[in-house]
């Protein structure tokens, strides 16, 4: 059972990022993530954890987003079709802490310093219809989708800038592709790690936080349209973000 006091912090702490990432249609799972090994959960169930939360929160953006027309399947479909049994395939992969610890610390040093210096209005958009080739899909894809499914997050964080970089498709194309993409390699991913490690019965005694969560997500929805900007909130997230990388990769070399 988890430590009470553990999960008397973290209920908040989930909420709160539940919330602001489901405002701008993502799931939050490089936060959770960073959370969990903050506080020492273990490395065994954590990844498990922050997929569930994943599904739970994106989920419902997901369904927003294609409700809304943004989602193209067309467009998603290259992108999941390596990334889906590739996360799983990642998710199954059994190592040791400390290798965990180095590619966790080392994605989210990525994912925080992306957050930190990526700006979208610094890009333009050009052909709605436009789309990537089919071979760079199906590599990114892949690749995303492994590390994802190995230390149990969504991969939107990544296949986000990437897609503005190379200008491949509009801002909301963009946001659907990620969030649905999010949703298929947590469910992937989620699956390998529960075979792996046959730990659905700790996921479900943190199940105050998948709670949080469902709570989070659901107010994020309701605000997605607030004047609270989408920079600072990726100004926030990336500070936790690399605190909690710097002190995974420390914690290796000392």
């Amino acid at each position: 059972m988890p430590d009470a006091t553990t999960l008397n912090i973290l209920v908040p702490l989930f909420f709160t990022v539940a919330t602001f990432y489901a405002m701008v249609g993502f799931g939050g799972g490089s936060s959770y993530i960073a959370l969990l090994m903050l506080f020492n959960v273990s490395y065994l169930v954590s990844p498990s954890i922050a997929l569930v939360c994943n599904i739970i929160v994106v989920t419902g953006g997901t369904i927003h987003f294609i409700r809304k027309g943004h989602l193209s399947i067309k467009f998603l479909i290259p992108f999941i079709i390596s990334s889906i049994p590739l996360a799983y395939i990642g998710g199954n992969i059994l190592i040791s802490k400390m290798y965990f610890q180095l590619i966790l610390g080392t994605l989210l040093l990525l994912a925080g310093t992306r957050m930190l210096v990526f700006k979208k209005k610094d890009y333009t958009y050009s052909d709605t219809n436009q789309k990537p080739p089919l071979k760079a899909s199906l590599i990114m894809g892949g690749v995303i989708g492994f590390l994802s499914g190995l230390v149990g997050i969504g991969g939107g964080i990544f296949l986000a800038p990437i897609l503005y970089v190379f200008k491949w498709g509009t801002p909301k194309r963009i946001a659907a592709t990620s969030s649905a993409f999010i949703l298929v390699n947590s469910i992937s991913g989620l699956l390998g790690q529960v075979q792996k490690s046959q730990n659905i019965d700790q996921v479900i005694n943190f199940w105050p936080l998948l709670l949080a969560v469902f709570l989070g997500g659901q107010l994020g929805s309701l605000l997605c349209n607030s004047s609270i900007s989408p920079r600072k909130i990726e100004i926030f997230t990336s500070i936790l973000v690399l605190f909690v990388s710097g002190r995974l990769i420390i914690n290796i070399l000392i």
